[in-house]
């Protein structure tokens, strides 16, 4: 039989909060629950308010943004161990790109609003948490330029015309 872990255990197995004091642990663990989302679904979209953020513990999870003369372009691919979601985090707090799951995914979700209290309550954990989330951002701000470089990036040069 299986023990079945707290979600502060699973919390510190995962590499986003690896090396936060226990206390902390604790405290984020309050704000979390456990999500599951089916393939196909769409975890959250463009436009929509931002309340939560997703640590990915099973599954393959799509950010993609709809651009109107090429339709869908998925701007980075996600999987077990990865953060997804960093909107809450920013006023106006709305979601700046959509997250659909490629696989069954499994994760545990937390309430935004939760953990900005939190952070704003202790100034070392938010100072720790925006430390996390500037890396993400930073990682989907260069998945995102990646990805513009390789849509208009590879267009053919047109040659001048000479009279």
């Amino acid at each position: 039989m299986t023990a079945q872990r707290s979600l502060k255990d699973l919390l510190a197995e995962h590499p986003f909060f690896q090396g936060l004091d226990d206390p902390y642990l604790e405290l984020i663990a309050g704000c979390a629950r456990n999500v599951r989302f089916n393939a196909g679904s769409y975890i959250f979209r463009e436009g929509e308010p931002a309340t939560e953020f997703f640590l990915i513990r099973y599954g393959r999870v799509s950010i993609e943004v709809h651009l109107p003369e090429r339709g869908t372009v998925t701007i980075q691919t996600l999987g077990e161990g990865d953060v997804l979601g960093w909107s809450w985090l920013v006023p106006p707090y709305r979601n700046q790109f959509d997250a659909r799951a490629l696989t069954l995914v499994r994760a545990l979700a937390f309430d935004g609003a939760c953990i900005r209290n939190k952070c704003t309550e202790d100034p070392r954990l938010g100072y720790e948490i925006f430390s996390r989330f500037a890396r993400i951002i930073a990682e989907r701000l260069q998945a995102t330029r990646l990805q513009l470089l390789d849509m208009y990036g590879a267009a053919p040069r047109r040659q001048p015309l000479h009279a």
